[in-house]
């Protein structure tokens, strides 16, 4: 009987179910926090609901609703939108050797979930677990947004129900950096990874005088350009510490 649990516990879909669970912690006073702003701006519930089924992407629905509060000009507001989701490029990149063996319709699915929640799960267990097959890595992302994406989409339903009910007191906003936090973190084992997010930072405060929050594109785009060249400039090094250690 123990065995049987045992093996349950490993599984990958348990694995996966465990491992995205924490997430719903924050993921729903941010849909909340979403959903009364959109209602706040103007959108109704079905409106709201929508864009967070069609988008499915928490910081780009936040940027681009905080540009069309301000009336940015709608070109402005997809690009920011567009900048601000240029990491899932990233993550499907990073992604692709582990689940690009997967069927298509399995994949298009994957393209729709890949979220930062999902992504840094998945990372991280196929790291842990090199020997999972693509069926058990699919099994695995799947069950990460299990739970997470269902209550996003209920939440941001529930907080544009709520409307302008929500009392000012309720600061719902502190799910926004701790959810950031929480999956960044544990993720900056690298230099290169410690230089983009210190670039990032920087950078973010040095042209946050800039309109429509144009800074963060500065930063964003900035941050990956540090972070690569970093990572090339470690990988040139690494032989060179390699041939001094075997000459010791």
């Amino acid at each position: 009987m123990s065995a049987n649990l045992s093996s349950h516990a490993r599984s990958p879909m348990w694995q996966g179910i465990t491992d995205g669970l924490p997430f719903v912690l924050v993921i729903l006073p941010f849909g909340v926090l979403f959903g009364v702003l959109a209602a706040e701006a103007g959108l109704n519930m079905f409106e709201a609901l929508s864009f967070s089924i069609v988008v499915i992407a928490g910081a780009a629905q936040f940027t681009a609703l905080q540009l069309l509060g301000e009336h940015v000009p709608t070109l402005l507001v997809l690009t920011s939108a567009l900048a601000v989701n240029l990491r899932m490029v990233m993550y499907s990149a990073s992604l692709t050797p582990h689940l690009g063996a997967a069927p298509l319709w399995q994949r298009v699915f994957i393209a729709y979930f890949t979220i930062d929640q999902s992504y840094a799960c998945a990372v991280a267990a196929y790291e842990r677990n090199p020997g999972w097959s693509v069926p058990q890595k699919v099994t695995y992302f799947f069950a990460t947004v299990a739970m997470i994406c269902p209550l996003w989409y209920l939440s941001t339903a529930f907080g544009a129900w709520l409307g302008n009910g929500v009392p000012d007191g309720l600061a719902l906003d502190f799910a926004v950096p701790i959810t950031f936090i929480a999956m960044i973190g544990p993720m900056l084992t690298t230099g290169a990874h410690r230089a983009a997010a210190l670039t990032s930072v920087v950078l973010s405060l040095i042209f946050n005088f800039l309109p429509f929050n144009l800074g963060l594109i500065v930063a964003g785009i900035g941050a990956m350009i540090i972070g690569a060249q970093v990572e090339l400039w470690l990988e040139r090094r690494a032989p060179v510490q390699a041939g001094k250690g075997a000459r010791q």
